[in-house]
């Protein structure tokens, strides 16, 4: 039986991470059958479904959530477990609404949506079928918001595991419904291609739905370890239902703005990639297949990467807030320290370990195509950049500056839907395809965003990095060497077939090589303790 316990902020960042690595990993895999299932024009079907619903996921289930993770933990820092029940439920109440309002709207406006999509351009899917699977998964709207806000109350305790088994439960059903409903509405009952489609994306409504289940019987059998019985203090008395409404709202109107711009980045490359890849001369055939390919396909896979980066994420925020809340700035200073140096040792090597295999990666999961492994292959090295800009935008949000964290995300969102089109066609000036020039675009205006916020992490909070910059010279100097060592092993042992079998043996032989090496130079340089703390890896090898 999975109690609920506290968690310190390594332990809870490394449950969380766990937990959405497992979920990616389950997310990537069945795509492989699902594929195979239903095509490549099925493929970007449901890649449309899914990139419009993102946004409108992230305002009905990203803000309040979030919102009750940071009060739920000021109140219980100051002892305050009457108010944070009371939160909770209010927070429920808005989440309900919020939802039903995100799911009547893309109900009734898919149409419109399909329309600005794919416009008058013909010999792609059409704007029924688009409208058909956007309508399908809006219905997810239903459930994500109320699943979403039970996992920020049990986040907000520091407590990791139930939440982080719920997303593996949620993933894992919304897989089975994809894999197994698509393959019986086309193989069995040789029904379209669209409706095969509409069924899989109802996974994500299945999924939500289990997934709620079991939370709320954990949270209910937990009330004795949640305090959910506790009579008011005298103090708590001055929080008022009205008060804590208002807080929630104040808490939550930054995360949803935060997550709203943060979706519809990709709404951008939606937006004008295909437009603008066919006014340059493109086949319309070949752009749909690029925007699936950054939008979804490839998004996938760079999601194990960005997997670290949601666990910090969902750690930091209860344990920063923590932090700031008791006025402790030196602690608040050495978690965003840490945050900067796990990402770096873990995202880094390997967001260069899948660009070295990406043929093979991507042959593994979705079969060898040129096109798609040449744009894959540049599309991962933004992985690296994303995990330190979500959890900057974060982190200050977290730290009651939601103006910064809005200012820049909202202004290298604005640069991002200036710049997409024009960095097109300068790289096709330039020599290049086209289609790189959307990546291009995102590396520039996230790593820009990035450079500033550590600039206003410093200057505000007084954030002193001199404790990352060794470590940090290090981490390069060992990833290096990794690359390094695989690149000469690859002269001599060549390159291997474009096959699945081959493919899969090349990622066993190159990632065992680069990790032992990878293993060594961290223990040579003791760099285990150095980003993960010496108290941490005790404790690890105690358990053992």
């Amino acid at each position: 039986m999975i109690c609920l316990k506290k968690n310190s902020f390594v332990e809870g960042a490394l449950i969380s991470t766990i937990g959405i690595v497992l979920c990616k990993i389950l997310g990537i895999i069945y795509v492989i059958p699902f594929r195979a299932i239903i095509g490549t024009q099925g493929a970007i079907l449901y890649s449309y479904a899914y990139t419009i619903y993102a946004v409108f996921a992230s305002l009905s289930s990203t803000g309040i959530p979030s919102a009750m993770a940071k009060a739920v933990s000021e109140y219980n820092t100051l002892g305050y477990y009457n108010a944070q029940e009371r939160a909770y439920k209010i927070g429920k109440y808005i989440i309900v609404i919020l939802g039903l309002i995100c799911f009547i709207t893309l109900f009734i406006f898919a149409p419109q949506i399909s329309y600005l999509i794919i416009g008058d351009i013909e010999g792609g899917n059409s704007i029924e079928d688009i409208t058909f699977v956007i309508r399908v998964i809006s219905t997810a709207l239903l459930f994500i918001p109320i699943l979403s806000v039970s996992k920020g109350y049990v986040q907000g305790h520091r407590m990791m595991a139930v939440p982080a088994i719920a997303n593996v439960i949620e993933q894992l059903v919304r897989v089975i419904v994809i894999v197994g409903g698509s393959y019986l509405t086309l193989k069995v009952f040789n029904l379209s291609i669209t409706t095969a489609v509409g069924v899989a994306t109802f996974g994500a409504t299945a999924g939500a739905l289990v997934a709620y289940l079991y939370i709320i019987n954990k949270i209910n059998k937990s009330r004795e370890e949640l305090k959910r019985d506790e009579k008011p203090k005298k103090e708590e008395l001055k929080l008022t239902n009205k008060v804590i409404f208002k807080r929630i709202v104040l808490y939550s109107l930054p995360f949803i703005l935060i997550e709203f711009i943060r979706s519809i980045y990709n709404t951008v490359d939606v937006f004008t990639v295909v437009k603008g890849l066919v006014s340059l001369g493109y086949d319309v055939t070949l752009a749909e297949n690029v925007l699936s390919i950054v939008t979804t396909w490839g998004s996938k896979l760079n999601m194990i990467i960005l997997a670290i980066t949601f666990g910090l994420t969902m750690s930091i925020i209860p344990n920063i807030v923590r932090s700031a809340t008791l006025k402790d700035y030196k602690d608040v200073s050495v978690k965003i320290n840490q945050s900067l140096k796990i990402i770096l040792y873990i995202a880094l090597p390997m967001t260069l370990g899948i660009w070295f295999l990406s043929s093979s990666v991507w042959t593994i999961f979705y079969g060898y195509d040129k096109l798609s492994v040449d744009v894959f292959s540049f599309y991962i090295l933004q992985s690296i950049i994303n995990s330190f800009f979500y959890v900057l935008v974060d982190t200050t949000n977290a730290l009651d500056k939601p103006k910064i964290a809005l200012g820049t995300l909202f202004g290298s969102f604005i640069l991002k839907a200036i710049l997409n089109v024009p960095m097109m066609h300068f790289v096709k000036f330039i020599g290049f395809d086209a289609y790189y020039g959307t990546i291009v675009t995102t590396m520039l205006v996230q790593f820009l965003a990035v450079i500033y916020l550590l600039y206003k992490l410093n200057k505000v909070y007084k954030v002193n990095y001199k404790s990352s910059i060794v470590p940090a010279i290090k981490i390069l100097l060992m990833n290096g060497i990794m690359l390094l060592s695989i690149m000469i092993v690859r002269l001599f042992l060549g390159t291997f077939e474009t096959t699945r079998l081959w493919a899969l043996l090349e990622i066993i032989i190159y990632a065992s090589i680069g990790g032992i090496i990878y293993l060594i130079l961290s223990i040579k340089n003791n760099m285990l303790e150095e980003v993960f703390g010496k108290q941490f890896i005790n404790k690890i090898f105690r358990r053992k």
